[in-house]
């Protein structure tokens, strides 16, 4: 099984970070691989690209004649690709030797038409000790409660993985029309999030199947020391619950497994961690029980704003 790995770049500030997982990619213990770099809209970086990858026969690169943003720039990446599989990653992360043949593994033992795998934490900075592990969304990162069963050690089925470990079978994504571009990034609005929720539902509603997830496919995040400020996550928070309340009006039936999560961390996590501190109590399980209870209620605030953009019924779909 041929797989095209859709790798895009933006920032050349960022440049050595992503030759690290340009390289990673490069590295993998499958064969065949194809890397396909996407430059959005940067001429001099994609000259910086060619020279350290354009005499490798495995690798294709093309630079966007303006910014397009980044899921634009992936679907552009599974045009060009020449892959069974298309999968994509990014440039802040770093790639485990044994992910692609994960995926790849996983399409030849089960049916499914796009495969996901986890997300592990590369804490740059050291990771802030008001972080709990129920909100490592927030980081890009697998969080506790992810997962078939709520499990994020299991196998099985998912609505959608990260956008940093996430593959499809090509022609289904090409048949889908990719990533819906007005969702996210530098295009509509900037503060919606859910490229990945869009088109993993429409593959729901299209092909009857969700995305699988594998959780020994694995690629680490970098999180940055920016990424670990208490305002920077609270930001980040908060627009995360302005998304959902959006996903719920732009993608029917797409927020249950919000729904499941929000229900568990009430009335097991929350529990679980205030039981934890009255038994133990310690200066570090205090900051994650006041870190759970203060970004559950930012990502309440940002889906309160969210029903003023998105009006309707609270709650549901229309």
């Amino acid at each position: 099984m041929r797989v095209s790995v859709v790798l895009c770049t933006y920032d050349p500030a960022l440049f050595d970070t992503f030759r690290d997982v340009a390289d990673d990619v490069l590295d993998q213990t499958h064969s065949p691989i194809e890397l396909v770099v996407v430059i959005d809209g940067r001429p001099a970086l994609a000259d910086r690209v060619r020279e350290a990858y354009g005499d490798r026969e495995n690798v294709v690169i093309h630079c966007n004649d303006e910014n397009r943003g980044l899921l634009e720039s992936r679907n552009t990446g599974a045009e060009l690709a020449s892959g069974d599989v298309v999968a994509f990653t990014d440039d802040d992360v770093r790639v485990d030797s044994e992910w692609v043949a994960e995926l790849v593994a996983a399409y030849e033992h089960t049916d499914a038409l796009a495969v996901g795998g986890r997300m592990t934490p590369e804490w740059v900075a050291g990771r802030p000790g008001f972080l709990p592990a129920e909100f490592f969304w927030l980081v890009g990162v697998t969080h506790r409660g992810f997962g078939p069963d709520g499990d994020e050690t299991a196998a099985g089925e998912v609505r959608n993985t990260f956008g940093s470990n996430i593959s499809f079978d090509r022609e289904v994504f090409l048949d889908l029309g990719g990533f819906d571009p007005t969702i996210g990034g530098r295009k509509g609005d900037a503060n919606l999030q859910g490229g990945e929720t869009e088109l993993c539902a429409r593959l729901e509603r299209e092909y009857g199947h969700g995305m699988y997830y594998t959780p020994d496919a694995r690629v680490a995040h970098k999180v940055f020391e920016y990424r670990t400020r208490p305002r920077w996550l609270a930001d980040r928070a908060f627009w995360q619950g302005y998304s959902k309340r959006a996903m719920e009006t732009l993608v029917p039936d797409s927020t249950g497994e919000e729904s499941a999560f929000l229900r568990r961390l009430l009335t097991e996590f929350l529990p679980g961690r205030l039981w934890d501190l009255l038994r133990e109590p310690s200066r570090e399980r205090a900051a994650r029980l006041v870190g759970l209870v203060a970004f559950t209620g930012l990502v309440g605030l940002g889906y309160c704003y969210g029903l003023t953009q998105f009006p309707g019924e609270f709650g549901a779909s229309k």
